[in-house]
This record gives C-alpha cells, structure tokens and sequence, in this order.
C-alpha cells in the first residue's frame, strides 16, 4: 500500500513529539521438567545481555520487573539440568508476558561445569538440516511485511519462484513435498489462495501475532513427523496473557487484523485473531484484473488441569475470494491476458485440533485429535463470455479426520518415542473441462467419491554416550492406507532413518543422517476418473512418492552466539509421478494458481537433486542479527525417454543475506540480499497454441513438453529493507514499520506471454477459415519497487 509524503511526515511528527514514555516491562513464567512436567525449584535465570536476574519459587515460578521493552532471551541454569533458553520474547509495558521454559536432564555431571546456553542446539533425531526462527527474526524479516511463509523463503536452502506466491522449494525439490504443523497439528496448507495439491499461495494464513518459534528440517526428519519429502515446519504458537486482556490491531501491507489474549480463570487462557484484506479495493483502483479477497481467523485455548495434564485447542481457518475485475476499460496487453486464463476461485479451509498431554515420572504421553477441511471451487467463460459454455467447471472438497498417539520417554541418556496414527479421509470432485488431446477438442466430466482409511506407526531410539560428545538416532516408521494394493502394504512404505553426531572438541562437530521418506500423492491425483467414472489412478496401482536421503555435515560453533556449518545432501526419488498426456514428471510442476495432479499419472518417475549449503547465523549481545547462506544445487528428473534433465527447480546457486540490527529508542533497521540462478523453462507450442478449440479451452498459450526445460531464465536479485520503531507506554504500544522491497528495482524477465490479436472492433483475428487465431508476444516481466507501512497498537 502506498501513502503521501504529506501523510508520512504527520507520521512522523506525532511520534516524534511524544515527550516521554516509560521503560520499565515485566516478564513471569515458569520452569519444569521437560520429562514429567515437574517445577525446577531455585533454578537460576538471566536476561541475555543484561545483570537481570531471578530464581524460580518452589513452585517453578519467577516474575522479573524492571525490564527495558524489546526482544528478550531469558538463559536459564540448574545443578544436573542442560543449560536453556527461552524463546525470544517481546515485552511491553502495556502487557505483562509470560513463558514457560522446559529444561531437560543431563547425562554428566554439570556440578562444577559453567554452561552456556546455545541459541542454535539441535536435537539428538536431528543434528543437521535444522533450522530454528525465533520472533525477532519473524517480526522483523526485511521484504516479508510478517508473513511467515514469506519468513520461510529466507532460510538456506529454500528456493523461491515468481515473487507474487508463497511457493516452498526446498533443496531442489518441487513445491509441494512439505508437511506443517501447529502446536502438534498437521495442518494442510499454510497459503490464501492454495494450489489444491500442493504448497503454494499469495499469502500466508498464519497470522505472525501467534508466533513463538518455527522449526525447520530440510533433512533428518524425526519418525514421529510424516508424508514430506523435502520439508517439516513446526510452527509453536505462544500462550494467551495470564494476567488480564489485551488487545493488538493491525495495519499491514495487505490486511487489517484484531488479535486479543487473556487469562480464563485460574488454569486457562486463550489468543484468538481475525483479518480481513482489502487488497481488491487497492487493486481496483490502480486498475488490475483481478480482485483478490482473503479472511482468517486463528484460535488457541490453553488448560493446565494440573502439573500432570494438560490440553491445548488450536483452530486456523480462511475464507478466499477472488474475481475478475473485467469491467476495466481499454485493458492493456498484460491485463488481457490475465483475465484471457485466469479463472474465478473461492475458498474457504479450516483446522481445528485438541492436544491432550499426560506427564509420568520419566515420560509423557500426547493424544492429538484433528480435523481439517478444504472447500474449492474454480469456474471459467471463455474470452470472460457469459453466454458461452464455461471451459472450466471446478468444484471440490478433501477432509480429514486424525487421531495419533505419541509417548516420549527419558531414561538417563536414553530417549526413545513411539507413535501410532489412524485417520479417515474424504473426497469430493465434479469437475467439467474443455480439454485439448490430440489435436481435438474433448470434454471430460466426473465426479467423484473417494474414502480412504490411513495409519501410520513409528519408532526412534537416541542415546548420547562418552558424557554426551557422542550420539546416534535410530528410527523407523510406516505409512499404508486402503487406496490401492501396493499403498495397502505397509512393509513398502518401510521408512528407517539413522542420524549421528560427533563433538571433535568444545568447537567443531561432524554429523550425518541417511534415511528414507514417503509422501502420499495428492488427492487429486487419487480421486481422478475418467469419462466412464474410471478411477483410472487406482487401476494405474499408483504408489506413495519415496525418497531417499543422504546427508554429512561439519559444524564450527566458536562462541555461543556464532555457528557456521557446511552440508552436503544428495537427494534420490523413486515412484514420483509421471503424467501420462504430457509425458513429463510432475515434479515440474504445482507451482501456479489453480489445481495440480488431477490427470492421468503413473508411479514410474525418478529424478535427483544433490548439492551442498553453507550457513552463518550470528546473534550478538549487541543486537546484530545475521543469517548468510548459499546453496548449490542441481535437481534432475527424468522425461519420457528416461534421460535425467534439469527440472523446473534447477537453481544452481541460492544466496540468502538477511541483518537486522537493534539501536537505541527501539530502532531495529534490516536489510535482506538474495540471489536466485536462472530458472529452466519449457517454450510454448505456438502451432497447438493457436487453434481455435485449443486456445478456448485453457485460455493461454500451450507448453512444448517435447522441449522440456531445453532454455533457462537470466539469474534474478533483490535487496529488501526494513525500518522499525516501537513506542511502549505505561498502558499501551505503539509499533510502526517502513519496509521496502526491491530497492535496487531489479526486473525479472520470463519467457514472452501470449493474447490474440483483435481487429478495430476487438474481435479476435482468425485465419485458415477459422482454424488458427493469430497469436501477439507480450514481454513477460517482474519487478518493481514496492514500499509499505505497517502500523501495530496494542492495549
């Protein structure tokens, strides 16, 4: 959104005549057992960087006063205990926050050892490929306006494609081989406007006010986390206020939102947030052609019985709407030929979810009941034609209800979880489409009713030895459903992983993991039918996608607040699917609006990406941030003649640079630089292109999959930048930020697009007595500056 300069300077004067405000913020919480949930009675803890201090009471409490607002890590330390450290938290003086530290047992004696916390520990499943983001980096991340899945694409080893979506592409594999969980609960997509089948979106749906961490594995993912091939996303909401109710409102750089958390009596306390876009109003105003509107709501209730149970209700949801904005007068080359393709689409989704968790002595057991929901429906006139048949006719539902049981056990050095799952699942398809298949004009219509029964089971053992230096993970897991005869199975989804750790010295570590992972297809792949109601996927005996990972890495920590580290991965599908009418691995594709997998496909696709990845983060007392990393990778699948060639996601080379830096009076500036290698691109069959039925059908010009990913695109950079400046009152904040995309102006070039070419009256120009329309290049480009504001009070 844009403002005036006369705007920007009111801005500015009110905030800066403010004459004073105060300084002084609290913190309260709680330390425990991680195990058994036990309160850690005089544990000691520290505010990073400062000589704040407290102890905890009998009971595990503490409450620190006196605190300057900002970004906060409390450390904590007690006798026999791993050093800990919170999350990172943002304190006010409007609102006192509150946490909870687990802190887990040590195997050696730490009696007379000074420990330092390390804000970058991983764990003993997962010594390598994992990521954790703390708040400052969500809030604060340049070029992101506090969307999360914009947050995501900032990590090492994760590609971005076109800039206007939210795909996850990671360490070269296709958009849609990620899971994601909420505070234990799988959860399908994490994008407005979802590609049915697959990751992407335009927006995120999490709203970053819930936030207090996310963890990122690009490998070594733990057995009790499934169906991801290249991907698990752990996003950790924070707890509503115990103290009394406060409220937060928004205005970002596409939505408004409203976000309000307090106590509920003595033992419970929620968060819940609404948004509401107002994009359509921006975008009918500077005259695009589509309308765009999104709403979500996002639900925690947090209940702690006693020390030894407790339950947490999550709910997430969103309601989409997008049309065409076909009333423009005179539309422009580039405006004709969105609206010539694009087709209405209206969402709506929802997860909701309890957690029930039970503390023993030396373990604790998690009881996870979920159900989530996808609504979509997709229709499209031709050449915008009310009066015509429409060429695309799309509706469709997928629901899932899950249960899954986890019991996680410590015994002195010794960690071992076990996991079963069961879940049942429904889809609804009615889908009517003008198709063009050799070279004649068909309709395919079909509606179909899937039921799937799935269960999944896990096991993984860890153990430290030679006092905790050296450490080894083995796990297994299995996946089988009643789809088809092979996915029945469960010994052919067999999925073992073993991870290893080593610490050469008090610096430097090596780790390695190898294992291999199942994802189910999508489930429009599953549900597709033919003309005679065929479920032609099933009889195809289509089995789960499989990969196997080998990954070794060498770390080098020489302080607590600096890590670098060097991965090399190689990556090995198997059973990925083949599309049988184009002829090509739907591993190049998913990553556009619409539906992906709902064709004809077959189990037969291999492919590889393999590379390696370096990292630095830093987080300084000082307050200076920084994440830098490059990746090299190559990803290759194989097309119809069985040759393995570059796929869609064949970056090369991904160089990430994000810094933020803390000054006084609560000034944070940031600034993130990324680099992305020219991705392949397959040219358009002009010929195909131009018949009459063929462009009616889908509105846009035609793929040459004979010429599969043959050209690639010129490497693409931008530099983002981000100001932001907090006020803290006794009884209210206010936070405002300047964020600036693109400062640099860099255009992306892509291949040239296509529209017909109209005569005087704008009727379309055909030739060969009406076969052909002629077809008019159009330079296909992205890229501009893009300045916005963002403006937070809380109460």
């Amino acid at each position: 959104m844009y403002y005036s300069r006369h705007y920007l300077t009111f801005i500015g004067v009110f905030l800066f005549t403010v004459i004073s405000y105060s300084q002084h913020s609290e913190i309260s919480g709680r330390v425990f057992d991680k195990t058994n949930n036990e309160p850690l009675a005089f544990a000691n803890l520290i505010v990073k960087g400062t000589q704040n201090t407290a102890t905890t009471d009998i009971d595990g409490r503490f409450r620190m006063t006196d605190l300057k607002p900002g970004f906060i890590t409390l450390e904590v330390t007690y006798v026999g205990y791993h050093p800990a450290k919170s999350p990172e938290i943002l304190i006010r003086n409007a609102k006192q926050e509150y946490v909870e530290i687990p802190m887990e047992i040590s195997g050696i004696n730490l009696d007379e050892i000074e420990v330092i916390a390390n804000p970058f520990q991983r764990t003993e499943e997962s010594p390598l490929s994992l990521q954790k983001i703390g708040l400052s980096e969500i809030e604060t991340s340049p070029g992101s306006n506090r969307d999360i899945s914009r947050v995501i694409q900032s990590l090492p080893g994760v590609g971005s494609g076109v800039s206007f979506r939210n795909d996850i592409i990671i360490r070269g594999g296709g958009p849609g081989e990620s899971s994601f969980f909420l505070d234990g609960i799988q959860i399908p997509n994490i994008n407005h406007f979802a590609t049915q089948g697959s990751s992407g979106g335009a927006v995120g749906i999490i709203n970053a006010d819930f936030i207090s961490s996310v963890d990122f594995y690009s490998g070594a993912f733990p057995a009790n986390r499934g169906n991801a091939l290249s991907g698990i996303f752990e996003f950790t909401q924070r707890e509503g206020n115990v103290e009394r109710t406060k409220f937060r409102a928004s205005l970002g750089a596409s939505e408004v939102s409203l976000t309000a958390d307090g106590p509920v009596g003595k033992k419970s306390n929620f968060i819940f947030s609404a948004r509401r876009s107002y994009l359509q109003f921006l975008f009918d105003i500077i005259g695009l052609p589509f309308l765009p509107t999104f709403n979500d709501y996002q639900f925690k209730w947090k209940t702690r019985f006693d020390n030894k149970n407790e339950l947490t209700i999550v709910s997430i949801g969103s309601l989409d709407q997008s049309r065409l904005n076909t009333g423009i007068a005179n539309p422009t080359e580039e405006q004709q030929y969105i609206l010539s393709y694009l087709p209405v689409n209206e969402q709506w989704s929802y997860a909701a979810g309890a957690v029930y968790r039970h503390y023993k002595k030396k373990s604790y057991q998690t009881i996870v009941l979920s159900r989530n929901m996808l609504n979509n429906l997709a229709y499209k006139y031709p050449d915008n034609d009310e009066s015509r048949p429409r060429s695309i006719d799309y509706k469709s539902q997928e629901i899932e209800n899950k249960l899954r049981f986890e019991n996680n056990i410590r015994y002195g050095d010794y960690k071992f979880v076990y996991m079963a799952g069961a879940e049942y699942s429904k889809y609804f398809n009615e889908t009517t489409q003008q198709i063009f298949i050799q070279n004649q004009l068909s309709t395919l219509y079909y509606k179909s009713n899937l039921d799937l029964f799935k269960f999944a089971a896990s096991a993984q053992l860890s153990k430290n030895f030679m006092s905790e230096r050296f450490s080894l993970s083995a796990g297994v897991r299995t996946d089988f459903n009643s789809y088809s005869k092979p996915m029945r199975n469960p010994l052919n989804q067999l999925s073992p992983r073993f991870s290893a750790s080593y610490v050469l010295n008090g610096k430097w570590a090596v780790t390695a993991n190898v294992g291999r992972y199942y994802q189910l297809p999508a489930y429009t792949a599953l549900g597709f039918r033919d003309n005679a109601g065929v479920l032609v996927n099933k009889a195809n005996e289509l089995r789960y996608i499989g990969i196997n990972h080998y990954i070794a890495g060498l770390q080098y920590v020489p302080r607590e607040d600096i890590f670098f580290s060097l991965e090399g991965f190689m990556k090995q599908y198997f059973n990925y699917l083949f599309s049988v009418n184009d002829s090509i691995s739907l591993a190049n594709k998913g990553a556009d609006f619409g539906v992906f997998g709902n064709e004809e496909v077959v189990s037969k696709g291999k492919g590889e990406a393999f590379g390696f990845e370096i990292l630095n983060r830093t987080k300084l007392i000082s307050g200076f941030n920084l994440m830098a990393s490059y990746t090299f990778v190559r990803s290759r699948f194989e097309d119809k003649a069985g040759s393995l060639i570059p796929s869609s996601w064949d970056f090369r080379n991904i160089f990430v640079v994000t810094a933020t830096k803390n000054f006084k009076r609560n000034w944070i500036i940031g600034l993130k630089w990324r680099f992305d290698g020219g991705l392949p691109f397959t040219p358009y069959d002009l010929s195909k292109s131009s018949i009459v039925d063929a462009w009616d059908a889908q509105g846009r010009a035609y793929l040459d999959y004979n010429q599969l990913n043959n050209l690639r695109l010129d490497p693409y950079h931008q530099l983002d930048i981000r100001v932001d400046k907090k006020y803290f009152f006794d009884r209210w904040s206010f936070m405002i930020y300047l964020d600036v995309q693109n400062l640099f102006n860099s255009v992306a070039t892509f291949q040239d697009e296509y529209i017909q070419e109209t005569d005087a009256n704008g009727i379309p120009v055909k030739i060969n007595n009406g076969y052909n329309y002629v077809l008019k290049p159009i330079p296909s480009t992205t890229g501009t500056v893009l300045p916005t504001i963002g403006i937070m009070v809380e109460f």
